[in-house]
This record gives C-alpha cells, sequence and structure tokens, in this order.
C-alpha cells in the first residue's frame, strides 16, 4: 500500500472521484440524495474536507463503483482506502 500518499494527493483523488460521481446522472443522483445536497451545492461543498471524505467513503460503498473507478484512474482499491483515511475517515 502507499503510505506515502500525502493529504494534497488524497483531496486530488477525491476531486477526481466526484467528477467521476458527477459524470453519471444515477450515481451522482444517489451521491446527492445520500448526503442530503442539491445539486447546487456541489461547487460551494467542493472545497471542504468533510466533503471530500464523503465522496470517498459514498465510493467505497459500492465495489463495483470503486472497480470502475479505479480502472479509470488507473489506481488500486486499497488506494480510495488510504485516501478517505488521510482526510479523516
Amino acid at each position: 500500500m502507499r503510505r506515502d500518499l500525502s493529504r494534497e494527493s488524497a483531496e486530488a483523488l477525491a476531486f477526481e472521484a466526484l467528477a467521476f460521481l458527477a459524470g453519471d446522472d444515477d450515481r451522482i443522483g444517489r451521491f446527492l440524495a445520500e448526503a442530503g445536497l442539491a445539486a447546487e451545492e456541489l461547487r460551494e461543498r467542493a472545497g471542504d474536507i468533510d466533503f471530500l471524505r464523503a465522496v470517498l467513503e459514498f465510493l467505497l460503498t459500492d465495489d463495483r463503483q470503486v472497480s470502475e473507478f479505479c480502472a479509470e484512474a488507473g489506481i488500486e482499491p486499497k488506494v480510495l482506502h488510504l485516501a478517505a483515511h488521510k482526510l479523516g475517515g
């Protein structure tokens, strides 16, 4: 496992995960519903560490999403876990 993942790298991965979710109406709809957010709130919350951690934690709840995102991002799933941990999860 890449234990050298910096907080900045974890944040960047969370932004990438948010873009992945936003790229599919069903995925982003489920995330927004679970988070209790309106679509308009995404931009204002995007810089918040708690929000970014929530993005990663949501992604980690579905093995298929994890596989799809990791394939797209070129990372191993354990990197997602490490990033969530770096952000306080």
